[in-house]
């Protein structure tokens, strides 16, 4: 590969695709291969070598290694990749690598009487950091290209050459690059790849020396990053009817299905686990940390993320802030001291539950996710017999599911929910639930909430039975006598996730299934004291009986979601969650609408229902419109049609007399909203034309019912740049 000096007009698109063959190259696993990344903005570069890392560097199979003998297992928490921050003083990065393999050699694993075993595959390294020695004496920019030059002779020193059996990933701005070209020709011949990233520089004055760590949790926003390398996915709450494109049976609303999310629980993160005491600082005994005294034993990666989630700059740190310096110093006592593994491990696991509260609490950053994961990965390497090991895994499977929402993406996305989903495995393995009740119906609970995610990115109809049966196994062990709350919230989940089998098989026993689970849920929560939680298990009941009022007994299950909507818009209100009020008023008009359209409605109903159609949707455009900042899950535009499909029937359909005016106010209205969300299908071909077909329809209804008066009328509506494409059609 060669480096592009090309301006990118559509940095995103060039920057995802850079990640993704870089990602790609790493995760080959070639041996002596050496990538050079180029990015100027430090900002771009902290944030896609974080997440790296964070996808690359701890596969699940390398947590808990299982040994060909079933009773026995070892667990070398070894990584596939390793950051490393070149030394400054010393900046060789062959010399640091080798470094770093003497203090962390690779684990020996299968080893028994009638075999040696083999090492685990040395990591690939990252060294970021090159940026510094712009800011040290000339000396130092010239021994680092110096050692870059020495690079043949690594490869011919079979001590040294260690270093380069796998990976090597160098990250450099550009004018380092062209440096490198020049007077490092040799490093420059060995490379393998070059990959460059597009973005404006950053400011000299911007870099930070050693204080900076390569991903800085507290100025870094890595969801815009995501947004900018990765494809969006959209996160909801709850069930709804959210738009398809339109049918094509005529004038009728567009039909609709629930979105491809479960509902809300009290906890959709669900990271339980027994709370082990925290460790009690002395606030006389604070001091404010700088820098890392000796870490020597501790794994470099773990002390550089947690560095960068302290205040090192600020001497007012505050004694939350000081609590991962003073475990980390605790635990490199405790290396020091030659302890045992079980101390060790508990240390570990306590720093791993400090990051996993902070997670709790909303501070969902990378750093913090790795800081927890790693350190829990240390716990079980030290202390892979100890009874909290099920319960360890059992965060980690969340702490890895979590991952893909930071934030989610197509590709590693579903990595991270499939390692999540191996993490409650192996715990599963390790527990039986008549021993473990409450930790195996919690493992079981995630493991359904995983399967479910999971769903969205492959084989839906299998994930979802898997997901089914977790929930069910769950049930069996949380039961409402001992935690009625979460035995509700597992009824809900349960509900959902049968909602959607139901869309790839049986669907009549499926979506039953779904409402029965949610009667069940809904019985534990009071209208009184959980006003939302009632009001969006009953918006579920709803949707459920609107989609099986598709198969069977449609009357009866049509009406009874109506009773579902109209009592959940008791507690979800304007005033106290407008959104959910928003999709339920568009979900209730739907509903209405179908019930007018049943074979065997008399004309007097037929009209009532189909006012009541339109009211629904009139509030829901009227919230929807007025929610500017929100997040709507359905689309306004095809609530606009439907708005007009049912003006329009009410019109055409001998349902209001023979009063002219009123005719023509109705098909004032459906050609309005018509028009109106033909404005936002413009980028819809498919549903641009069956609108356009809704409104040549209506045009057509004005001369009909309103001669040629009504049809001037409509046209003096319509766009002039619609007029030469309408006109032949009429």
């Amino acid at each position: 590969m060669s480096v592009n000096d090309t301006s990118h007009t559509d940095n995103s698109v060039w920057n995802r695709q850079t990640y993704h063959r870089l990602k790609l190259a790493l995760s080959l696993g070639l041996r002596r291969q050496i990538f050079i990344a180029v990015c100027d903005n430090l900002s771009l570069r902290n944030q896609v070598a974080a997440h790296l890392h964070s996808t690359l560097a701890y596969p699940v199979g390398q947590v808990l290694h299982h040994s060909t003998d079933e009773q026995e297992a070892s667990t070398p928490a070894y990584p596939r990749i390793v950051t490393l921050r070149l030394n400054l003083t010393d900046p060789n990065p062959i010399i640091q690598i080798n470094q770093w393999l003497t203090k962390y050699p690779p684990p020996i694993v299968g080893a028994s009487p009638d075999s040696p075993g083999k090492p685990l595959p040395i990591p690939a390294f990252q060294i970021v950091g090159v940026e510094q020695l712009t800011r040290q004496p000339v000396a130092v920019q010239r021994q680092f290209l110096q050692y870059l030059r020495f690079t043949e002779q690594y490869w011919s020193n079979p001590e040294l050459s260690r270093s380069l059996e796998s990976n090597l990933l160098l990250w450099v701005p550009r004018p380092w690059l062209y440096a490198i070209k020049q007077s490092a020709p040799q490093f420059w011949q060995y490379r393998t790849g070059v990959f460059v990233f597009a973005g404006e520089p950053t400011p000299t004055n911007k870099i930070q020396g050693t204080s900076e760590s390569f991903s800085n949790s507290r100025s870094v926003d890595f969801n815009h990053l995501e947004r900018s390398l990765l494809p969006e996915s959209s996160q909801k709450s709850e069930l709804d009817l959210s738009q398809k494109s339109p049918v094509k049976r005529g004038h009728q609303p567009q039909e609709e299905s629930p979105a491809d999310e479960y509902p809300a629980t009290e906890e959709p993160v669900q990271l339980e686990i027994q709370l082990p005491q925290q460790p009690s600082g002395d606030e006389n005994n604070i001091t404010s940390p700088i820098a890392p005294l000796n870490w020597s034993h501790i794994n470099q990666e773990l002390s550089e993320l947690v560095l960068s989630t302290i205040n090192t700059l600020n001497p007012q740190t505050t004694e939350q802030d000081q609590q991962p310096w003073q475990i980390v110093e605790e635990i490199e006592a405790l290396h020091t001291q030659k302890a045992s593994p079980e101390k060790l491990a508990a240390a570990y696991q306590t720093l791993g539950n400090l990051y996993r509260i902070q997670i709790e609490q909303g501070n969902t950053t990378l750093e913090n996710l790795m800081v927890a994961i790693m350190s829990y990965q240390e716990a079980i390497t030290y202390d892979e017999n100890s009874p909290q090991v099920p319960d360890i895994l059992n965060d980690l499977g969340t702490l890895y599911w979590m991952l893909h929402r930071i934030p989610p993406n197509s590709d590693s996305g579903k990595s991270y929910i499939e390692q999540g989903i191996e993490f409650y495995h192996l715990a599963l393995q390790l527990i039986s639930p008549e021993t473990h009740v409450d930790t195996y119906a919690r493992i079981q609970t995630n493991l359904g909430t995983a399967y479910g995610d999971l769903a969205r990115f492959a084989d839906p109809g299998e994930n979802w039975q898997q997901a089914v049966s977790a929930y069910n196994q769950a049930l069996l062990y949380r039961t409402e006598e001992v935690e009625p709350s979460k035995y509700a919230s597992c009824q809900n989940n349960l509900g959902t996730a049968y909602w959607h089998l139901a869309q790839y098989d049986n669907p009549i026993a499926n979506l039953q299934n779904a409402i029965a689970s949610y009667n069940i849920a809904l019985g534990y929560y009071s209208a009184e004291s959980e006003p939302l939680k009632y009001g969006m298990i009953e918006n579920n009941i709803g949707t459920a009986h609107w989609n099986l009022a598709q198969y069977d007994t449609p009357r009866e299950n049509l009406q009874l979601a109506i009773d579902a909507y109209q009592e959940a818009l008791k507690y979800r209100t304007p005033a106290n969650l407008p959104v959910g009020c928003a999709t339920t008023q568009n979900n209730l008009g739907t509903a209405y609408w179908h019930l007018a359209n049943l074979d065997g409605t008399t004309k007097a109903e037929k009209q009532n229902l189909l006012k009541n159609s339109i009211e629904a949707y009139d509030e829901a455009l009227a919230l929807g419109y007025s929610l500017t900042d929100a997040t709507l899950s359905f689309d306004l535009f095809a609530t606009h049609n439907n708005l007009g499909l049912a003006h329009y029937q009410l019109a055409t359909e001998n349902l209001l007399g023979d009063g002219k005016d009123t005719i023509s106010q109705h098909l004032e209205t459906a050609l309005t909203n018509h028009l109106q969300a033909l404005n936002g299908f413009r980028e819809h071909p498919e549903t641009y034309q069956a609108t356009l077909t809704y409104i040549i329809k209506t045009i057509r209804a004005f001369h009909e019912l309103l001669g040629i008066q009504g049809q001037n009328l409509a046209l003096s509506k319509i766009p002039g740049s619609l007029l030469s494409e309408i006109m032949p059609k009429i």
